[in-house]
């Protein structure tokens, strides 16, 4: 399996401490952890902060060549604050240089002949990035949209075109109120709502989070669930960017949608259990946690 990720690749700053991040990054991270071979496209700045970025990718064995550099704006940063609950908090600076990805044919190439294409909505925040996400995406053969819904770096007018080009939709259940209720639901239900959104998208595919309750994936008219995995949390950040990853692995391996919501589920849990985005597993280390 190859895979390519699109999007934003930053700085997350922590009160105490920095780490390499960004969604789409966090996503190629886990899958790359997998064995799958992943490319990554996104831009940095000609700063201290791109090289930083680059060494840390580069020791992580993903590929760099679509990671472009552009001069005219900095390298992505995020402050990073943790409420009392553990969840995140996000300042997401503008305009960064992952705003400024720029369309060329050594990308588009790489698409055709990748498994899976995924993309976030925070990509398309700018135009030029946005731009060249739309140029891309008739070229992909199975296209996973991230919605991340980080206000004010989104628009309903912008979510409805990328979930409208999407095989597979992926939110969090905050996320899917929020959108099905802007777009006229008449449904409370939640499983009713996540039927809404697969009609006015023409989306088969799916997953809604729901934090420490698990996920529900939809599949073809058909609801899977998985009621959550008990951990003590440090804190949530990466942990959607790795349960996205982990079930898009186990999906595209023919693994059944059941055993693939229950892994991912699994690996959300040990993410948000641990510190930082993008803390590494042992294969007997998550049979073990799912075993417990």
């Amino acid at each position: 399996m190859n895979a390519i990720c699109f999007g934003e690749v930053l700085i997350d700053q922590f009160p105490t401490y920095s780490r390499v991040g960004g969604a789409p990054l966090n996503v190629a991270l886990r899958l790359k952890s997998f064995g799958v071979d992943v490319n990554m496209i996104s831009s940095i700045g000609n700063d201290k902060e791109g090289k930083e970025i680059m060494d840390f990718i580069n020791a992580s064995g993903l590929n760099t060549q679509s990671i472009q550099t552009y001069e005219e704006a900095p390298t992505g940063i995020v402050d990073v604050k943790i409420s009392e609950n553990k969840n995140a908090n996000y300042d997401i600076k503008y305009p960064s240089a992952w705003d400024h990805i720029f369309l060329n044919e050594v990308d588009i190439s790489l698409v055709k002949n990748s498994d899976v294409f995924i993309y976030g909505s925070l990509s398309a925040r700018d135009f030029i990035s946005k731009t060249t996400l739309l140029n891309i995406l008739p070229h992909a053969k199975f296209r996973v949209f991230d919605v991340n819904l980080r206000s004010p770096h989104y628009s309903f007018k912008d979510l409805s075109l990328l979930m409208n080009e999407a095989d597979f939709i992926k939110m969090n259940d905050e996320e899917l109120y929020e959108i099905v209720e802007h777009f006229g639901s008449k449904y409370n239900s939640f499983d009713q709502n996540i039927k809404f959104i697969s009609d006015i998208t023409n989306t088969d595919y799916i997953c809604v989070t729901k934090g420490a309750f698990g996920a529900s994936l939809y599949v073809k008219g058909e609801i899977i669930n998985n009621n959550g995995y008990k951990v003590d949390v440090v804190d949530t950040v990466g942990s959607g960017d790795s349960f996205l990853a982990s079930l898009i692995f186990k999906l595209l391996g023919n693994s059944k949608a059941k055993h693939a919501i229950n892994f991912a589920c699994a690996i959300g849990a040990l993410v948000a259990s641990c510190k930082g985005a993008n803390p590494e597993f042992t294969e007997s280390e998550i049979k073990k946690f799912i075993r417990s």
